[in-house]
């Protein structure tokens, strides 16, 4: 009877004990400081990959669309509307306690082609691309106003070497587009949290841009809550101190940031090759597939390391970042596979191809708990 009462006690101390303190995951460590997520495609929002989604239950509590919200989608042709798939991410969401990201509203890229025409097929002037800019926001901002935690307003619209995107938009509307873009979306959903998002965001001359456009929407009057530093990462670049000083540049201009759109990149470039613009496409050639079936250990332990050194830089600035979102689940669903050369096989996240965690997930796990003590 004595040992039946202390199996007992012994039994209800387990269960008294959090779950967060018997196995510590990405969302109950690196979430007491900033929301921890991934983008998730529509297979996986469909239940069609449930291991895909235990990974993003059991470790994030934020996601955001990978595509089914980006305009070719939403807005395939004028005035008609796709809402199923996008529906669904923000139930998914809602149902699951997670917060939602929308990706994204104005952007030169993965926008249907009549947006940019007119009934000549010509690019429409300033009135009429204002008033399409101001719809589309009125509607898919309107749509989910009060569920939709913040957007991703203006997407990839300062160059590399910090001058303006010659975008339809720019040409249509001017630079005002992006504050009119803001405006619009403040307009529709004012509880919403408003962001401007790119890639290459180590490169000085594109930070510094990118600060004048964040001072430049303040004065305005418009809301700005953060700015995306997207994070295509690779094992040799971007240098780690002008990372670093591009998080102190943004920090400075008063906004938080978001490493949106994080991955690693484990395998060589064409000499060409920069940024992260999906046009960017080069012939299939076996010297830069070099893991067809898996790392090697040297390249494992440079990713795991190369994973380790940015973790370390968001530690450092935990009270200034809003979010950080791996770009994928995992590495059999990452972008990454097909781009910029189609039919690769890269392992750019935190889980690998059966959606089990990498040994750098243990490792961000306990730098943040050690850190914490």
């Amino acid at each position: 009877m004595k040992k039946l009462s202390l199996l007992v006690i012994i039994g209800f101390v387990l269960l008294s004990i959090p779950a967060t303190a018997q196995k510590p995951t990405l969302k109950s460590e690196l979430g007491k400081y900033f929301l921890v997520g991934c983008a998730m495609n529509t297979s996986q929002i469909d239940g069609q990959e449930p291991k895909a989604v235990e990974v993003v239950k059991g470790n994030f509590n934020c996601i955001v669309a990978e595509n089914c919200m980006k305009p070719e989608n939403i807005e395939p042709e004028e005035g008609k509307f796709n809402w199923e798939d996008a529906d669904k991410l923000v139930k998914f969401a809602e149902d699951n306690g997670l917060k939602v990201t929308g990706h994204v509203l104005v952007w030169h890229s993965q926008t249907a082609p009549w947006m940019f025409k007119n009934k000549y097929g010509e690019l429409p002037n300033r009135e009429e691309m204002i008033k399409r800019m101001r719809d589309y926001i009125h509607t898919v901002v309107g749509r989910y106003k009060g569920r939709v935690l913040g957007w991703d307003v203006a997407n990839e619209c300062i160059l590399d070497d910090g001058s303006w995107r010659q975008s339809p938009w720019y040409r249509a509307i001017g630079p005002d587009y992006i504050k009119l873009a803001f405006q619009f979306a403040h307009e529709a959903d004012p509880g919403a949290e408003l962001y401007y998002n790119d890639y290459s965001m180590s490169q000085p001359r594109k930070v510094q841009a990118v600060v004048r456009l964040v001072k430049e929407l303040k004065e305005a009057g418009c809301r700005i809550d953060a700015v995306g530093m997207q994070s295509h990462n690779g094992v040799d670049y971007p240098n780690l101190t002008d990372y670093e000083n591009s998080m102190k540049a943004l920090i400075a201009a008063g906004v938080k940031i978001n490493i949106s759109e994080l991955d690693l990149n484990m395998l060589p470039n064409p000499k060409s090759f920069g940024g992260a613009d999906i046009n960017q496409k080069y012939a299939n050639d076996p010297k830069m597939n070099p893991y067809p079936k898996k790392l090697t250990k040297e390249a494992a332990t440079t990713f795991t390391r190369r994973y380790l050194d940015f973790f370390k830089l968001y530690y450092k600035y935990r009270h200034n970042i809003e979010r950080v979102c791996t770009w994928g689940v995992g590495d059999g669903d990452s972008w990454l596979n097909d781009w910029p050369i189609k039919g690769r096989t890269n392992y750019g996240l935190l889980f690998d191809r059966k959606f089990q965690p990498k040994p750098v997930v243990k490792d961000i796990i306990k730098l943040f708990a050690d850190e914490e003590k």
